[in-house]
């Protein structure tokens, strides 16, 4: 009888099966990720550099305090959106993004009266960009947040190229539309020059050649770093027609 127990035990151990892992649980966090279509990433990040010419520059303003409190919503949602696998990568973009809010708000809110502290007040991420890149962590969103700040870079410096940097300085103290017309039309006509045109066509290949040599590499970030830098040709030009329709 001792030797059926022994024999019916060990049946009923041969058969017991360890436990599969769901596929949720075995599917790594990195995978998650790489679902999310590149394109989106691109797109997304257009739109995040669109943003604040629509949003934030009017808010700040007028508002500029509320705009500087945003950023800790901004920081709040990212880390919310990366706790996630499904929404990581939009988390990251996110917190990317809140760099650029950040500076932008704190310079348009009190410094715009000065071109000279644009780019250290946009560039105030940047060593915490560099540092989360220098460990492989956040990339989409670091990658972001330096090539809206290349863009930055390159469009200040055709202001300081063509010399606008007097008009940049006459349009941030007038209050009224109809004080703001005649100094863009002014500004307006030193683009027009050949040195003015030489400029923008130099600087808009740059940031064409930038913005697409990291397309074929077909990676999340790099997709998030060319649509920052490209998305900086289209708002150029949105404060270009804004000028010539004033």
């Amino acid at each position: 009888m001792v030797n059926n127990t022994l024999s019916s035990y060990a049946a009923s151990t041969t058969t017991i099966q360890p436990v599969q892992p769901t596929k949720s649980a075995d599917v790594p966090l990195l995978w998650k990720i790489a679902s999310q279509p590149a394109w989106l990433v691109f797109a997304a990040a257009v739109f995040l550099v669109s943003v604040p010419v629509f949003i934030e520059a009017p808010l700040v303003r007028s508002l500029p305090w509320l705009s500087l409190a945003l950023t800790a919503g901004w920081v709040w949602l990212s880390f919310q959106l990366m706790s996630r696998p499904s929404t990581y990568v939009w988390g990251d973009l996110l917190l990317g993004f809140s760099w650029s809010w950040l500076a932008g708000s704190i310079y348009w809110g009190w410094l715009r009266w000065e071109p000279l502290w644009h780019l250290p007040v946009e560039s105030i991420g940047l060593p915490f960009a560099l540092w989360c890149l220098s460990r492989n962590w956040g990339k989409i969103g670091n990658w972001f947040y330096l090539g809206s700040l290349l863009g930055t870079v390159l469009t200040d410096m055709y202001f300081y190229l063509v010399d606008l940097i007097p008009y940049w300085r006459q349009i941030v103290r007038v209050e009224s539309t109809s004080d703001v017309t005649p100094i863009l039309q002014s500004a307006l006509t030193q683009v027009q020059t050949p040195w003015g045109q030489a400029w923008a066509l130099v600087l808009a290949i740059v940031l064409l050649i930038v913005g697409i040599l990291p397309l074929p590499a077909k990676q999340r970030h790099w997709y998030a770093f060319s649509g920052a830098v490209l998305s900086t040709i289209l708002v150029d030009c949105l404060f270009l027609l804004a000028a010539v329709l004033a």
